[in-house]
């Protein structure tokens, strides 16, 4: 490191939110750069690239303003940084930590690299336990684990940000210290109110750090956003002992900014202009989460994106399924007809679910509970396209309770109040009231005892009332 930063004056190029300084030496990748205006103003940046003399520093205030002949650049030697601690929950910051929230900033604690500490492969224990979400069909269907990391696959339009303040603001786990970090990124500003009005309360109780990115901000902070949270969730978990719980959104909103600096470098773009190297982008975000062996804390991820014409094939969507164990599709088809959270069941995935539920967890027969409806729902969608050519006269009465019974796992299950939070116990119970519109002999797939003891047929009345 090198004694004293060292002020360079010949900037040779402004493009976009890049410069290009002249003559440097001594100079390396992801160093952290202090950039003074002529005015005095201080902008702050990262060097991006180093070619023999040359370092391409990325401004994340933007380069609006700077005068290659007036400014000068300083390197700091040392990649970016910022001082950890717990001062930094309960309150909300911008995308590069500074306080918006009119509280101080964080003056005390040791300082951190942004781009974190690689977890040793070897070190990492497998994601167990689940965190609750307080959303029946996330905890039932598509159990998030503690170390997982579970995306949120949306399309413009559908309530996707308001799910995820939800999640943030009602997840909790059996654990003695939970804490929750909420990175926004690109949100316009009723957007981003909406958020810190839901996220206020837990917000107040000191259990939640949030950080915001506004859509008119400047694009390269957005690359910043979500590496800060990540680096503050680090440090309460594997230093603080915190089980943390990282929401991300929207990290397309994020990818297009990598794509805007990729353009502004110059690099030969990939598969719908995004640079080759999205991936391990990505990678070096979503990998910062798990458990460690010796370690009490963990750090559970979820993402949230937002789909391009509802294409999983686009490439934000596609690579994080690479990535990510798993994910929760939201259905324009369900948003439509009034269902929230409009969660698609056949689409969604948990790979870890089964780390996450069972007995002393959850319950013993969650498992098959979750089988037997997601099994139930995909019959019953057949059935209900048949009654679409045929019409429901046509069918069987088997075949009409199917209809009844998807209509009763929608509105009883699956919709829900956004600040309704439900335990594990009161999913189960919605659960059984769908599953009790089918005939007994339909659940094959649960264990007869545990039939006996939860099955409550309903009503014809009350098949009818679902159905309508």
């Amino acid at each position: 490191m090198k004694d004293a930063p060292i002020e360079y004056t010949d900037i040779s190029a402004v493009a976009g939110p890049l410069l290009v300084v002249r003559g440097t030496e001594q100079v390396g990748w992801d160093e952290a750069v202090s950039v003074r205006l002529g005015d005095g103003e201080v902008r702050h940046g990262v060097v991006l690239e180093v070619c023999d003399d040359r370092a391409v520093v990325e401004v994340y205030e933007g380069t609006s303003g700077v005068s290659p002949t007036a400014a000068t650049v300083a390197f700091a030697g040392s990649p970016m940084r910022a001082p950890m601690s717990e001062d930094w929950l309960g309150r909300v910051w911008n995308g590069r930590g500074e306080p918006i929230d009119g509280g101080p900033g964080v003056l005390t604690g040791d300082e951190r690299p942004l781009s974190g500490f690689p977890m040793n492969p070897t070190a990492r224990a497998r994601p167990a336990e689940p965190v609750f979400t307080g959303i029946a069909a996330i905890d039932l269907l598509t159990t998030l684990v503690r170390g997982q990391k579970l995306p949120v696959f949306s399309v413009g339009g559908l309530p996707h940000l308001e799910l995820a303040a939800q999640i943030a603001t009602q997840a909790h786990a059996a654990a003695e210290r939970f804490a929750v970090v909420f990175a926004a990124m690109g949100l316009t500003h009723a957007d981003a109110t909406l958020v810190r009005d839901i996220l206020e309360r837990r917000t107040a109780v000191g259990d939640l750090a949030m950080f915001v990115n506004a859509a008119d901000d400047p694009i390269v902070e957005r690359l910043l956003t979500p590496r800060l949270a990540l680096t503050v969730a680090e440090h309460l978990a594997f230093e603080r002992g915190y089980h943390v719980l990282v929401v991300m959104s929207d990290m397309t909103s994020y990818c297009e900014a990598v794509r805007e600096v990729a353009s502004a470098r110059g690099e030969i773009p990939s598969r719908r202009g995004y640079p080759g190297y999205l991936y391990s982008d990505l990678a070096s975000i979503y990998e910062r989460c798990g458990r460690l062996r010796d370690r009490a804390g963990s750090i559970t991820q979820v993402p949230v994106l937002t789909m391009p014409a509802a294409d999983m094939t686009h490439p934000v969507p596609d690579l994080t399924g690479y990535i990510t164990e798993g994910q929760i599709v939201l259905s324009p088809d369900l948003d439509a007809r009034g269902i929230y959270p409009p969660i698609d069941p056949l689409s969604s995935l948990s790979r870890m679910m089964r780390r996450g539920v069972g007995a002393g967890l959850t319950r013993a027969d969650h498992l098959d509970i979750a089988a037997q409806l997601e099994s139930s729902v995909a019959q019953a969608r057949q059935i209900r396209d048949l009654a679409e050519l045929v019409g429901p006269d046509a069918l069987a009465p088997t075949d009409r309770s199917y209809l009844a019974f998807v209509d009763a796992f929608e509105r009883r299950l699956v919709h829900q109040r956004r600040d309704e939070s439900l335990s594990i116990d009161d999913a189960f119970s919605r659960a059984w009231d769908a599953l009790s519109v089918l005939p007994r002999r339909e659940l094959t797939m649960i264990d007869p005892a545990v039939v006996s003891a939860s099955y409550r047929p309903a009503s014809r009345d009350d098949q009818t009332d679902w159905a309508s």
